[in-house]
């Protein structure tokens, strides 16, 4: 007698390299930044973000974030992907990973004397923006307020890029 049992949803799902997903999360950012600011200056950082802190450079070679950006950019930029677990109600939990996340992009932008602009990307979802830039505009602003003592304001991705360029660059 033969067993009729389909048992294809008992075998291991393939493992995500999230390495490769994070640098494809990181490429479509900067692809985008370039389209929307008509530059061809935001790419990768090597080591993906890490290089300021892992190597001793002079302070003008130094790059934060995930992110190279032109040089009169306002922000660095962290670019995060996956953590699809991660809800909005997880800014009340104190050890959140994205509360974590925020806490990194608030170091480096201390170090660095610039803002950040944390990019969230989880799957099938709108990915999102936070920043310690309080001088933006909050019409298209989501939630403002304070996370761990940092005062930010959310936005969807879309909505952030409407903002106008002076709000983007130094003078």
């Amino acid at each position: 007698m033969k067993d009729d049992f389909d048992v294809s949803p008992l075998k291991k799902k393939k493992k995500v390299n999230s390495r490769a997903k994070g640098n494809r999360f990181e490429n479509k950012i900067a692809k985008m930044l370039n389209e929307r600011f008509n530059t061809e200056e935001f790419c990768r950082s090597p080591g993906s973000g890490a290089f300021a802190t892992t190597h001793k450079l002079p302070e003008y070679l130094k790059i934060y974030g995930d992110l190279i950006t032109p040089e009169k950019f306002k922000f660095i930029i962290e670019c995060k992907k996956g953590y699809n677990e991660e809800q909005i109600s997880e800014l009340l939990n104190p050890k959140s990973t994205t509360l974590k996340m925020i806490a990194q992009a608030h170091r480096d932008s201390k170090k660095s004397s610039r803002k950040f602009l944390l990019f969230i990307g989880q799957d099938r979802r709108e990915p999102i923006a936070i920043t310690n830039s309080m001088d933006l505009p909050t019409a298209n602003c989501y939630l403002k307020g304070k996370v761990n003592k940092v005062e930010v304001l959310i936005f969807k991705l879309a909505d952030l890029l409407l903002i106008d360029n002076t709000y983007f660059f130094l003078k």
